[in-house]
């Protein structure tokens, strides 16, 4: 199979299982248990790859907070501010085209009695900077937007951001799940007070992630959602996943890109000389280099990947694939239900090649055009 679906989650990496495998074996204390070599070990390991990780985005390692993933990671870092007894303040922004981990938790702060706003995007994706602004209010206590999105790859500008929401007194998280380790990020120079990140999108191991939570100017206050030991200083307990902790900062420093970029470029460019009637969502904006998504006029995106079982691609986000819906991304960028129903997102990691890319692009023209020849086949017309 040729794997073009890293957005959704990455093969492990080698040398991340190196790293990880010790603390699957021999090494297998628990970090909490420090009286004793292997516990303490164990806890060595972990203040290891909390550094790494806060090298990655520019943090003090003591404002890392382990975490299953980035899931969770948005919630603590959403239902934990709104928790907190310091803030007493009830609004929050954020945006249409988020990851249904922010969007769905903000929902539910409004039954908890936040009032939440939810920005749109432009037909590119992009959030405009005046309207988020214009959006704030004194009694806005947080703007949640997402590094780069997941299914377009279109990257916010989200320095900026953090310095307008910075200049009114707002904290700013950002879901960086898809840029972590691929796009620059310095959490002070672009005033992130929290960031959301997975191991599994870097080629580590799934079931890991980490919430940073800035400690100074301003120190961000976080009401814990696990109870039960004080892990992580109060703010996640539970028993810690170390093999995992230990993949994630192993990941954390390895070289994403290497020439991923021109990869995603000859398989766009590949597509829309060999086919007409292609559109790429988000193609003007700024987007990551992994991930390109395509609209394939005339051909039902579910129905083409069938046609396609050797290449793995996805038609919207992996946490929202079983609901058989059309992405609401791709509707929050004003695409109709046609353009929606055909898109297809591909994104590429660091083990693909040259020889998978042209095999990919042969595999969709030739699935495409069988599409749509059935398709006018069944309408009665005639192709010249």
């Amino acid at each position: 199979m040729i794997y073009l679906d890293h957005n959704a989650t990455t093969p492990l990496d080698p040398r991340v299982l190196d790293a990880m495998m010790p603390f699957l074996t021999d090494r297998f204390g628990n970090a909490a248990s420090r009286h004793h070599s292997l516990g303490c070990d164990a806890a060595t390991a972990t203040e290891t790859a909390r550094e790494q990780v806060a090298s990655t985005i520019g943090a003090d390692p003591r404002e890392s907070v382990w975490t299953s993933g980035a899931t969770e990671s948005d919630n603590l870092a959403l239902q934990g501010v709104f928790g907190s007894p310091v803030y007493k303040k009830r609004h929050l922004i954020t945006v249409a085209t988020e990851h249904r981990a922010v969007l769905d938790t903000c929902e539910v702060l409004q039954r908890q009695g936040a009032q939440v706003t939810f920005l749109p995007v432009d037909t590119d994706g992009r959030l405009d900077l005046d309207r988020l602004v214009s959006a704030m209010t004194d009694e806005t206590l947080l703007v949640s937007v997402m590094h780069a999105n997941n299914e377009t790859g279109v990257v916010h500008p989200i320095a900026e951001i953090g310095k307008r929401c910075r200049a009114r007194g707002v904290l700013f998280h950002t879901d960086a799940t898809q840029s972590f380790a691929k796009e620059p990020i310095d959490v002070n120079a672009m005033h992130i007070d929290l960031l959301s990140a997975s191991a599994h999108k870097i080629h580590g191991p799934k079931g890991v992630g980490l919430l940073y939570v800035r400690r100074r100017d301003p120190r961000v206050r976080c009401q814990a959602l696990l109870h039960g030991g004080g892990h992580e200083r109060g703010l996640r307990s539970g028993t810690l996943n170390v093999p995992g902790i230990v993949g994630m900062g192993h990941a954390a420093t390895l070289p994403f890109d290497t020439g991923i970029e021109a990869l995603r470029d000859r398989l766009e460019q590949g597509l829309l000389t060999t086919l007409n009637r292609v559109q790429v969502n988000g193609g003007r904006a700024r987007r990551l280099t992994t991930t390109t998504n395509l609209s394939f006029d005339g051909v039902d995106g579910a129905t083409l990947m069938k046609r396609m079982p050797d290449l793995a691609v996805s038609s919207s986000s992996a946490c929202t694939s079983a609901l058989l819906q059309p992405s609401y991304v791709l509707g929050a960028m004003g695409c109709n239900e046609e353009r929606t129903r055909g898109s297809v997102r591909f994104s590429l990691g660091r083990f693909n090649t040259v020889d998978e890319i042209d095999a990919a692009i042969a595999m969709v023209a030739d699935a495409v055009t069988t599409l749509r020849q059935r398709g006018d086949d069944q309408r009665g017309v005639t192709r010249s």
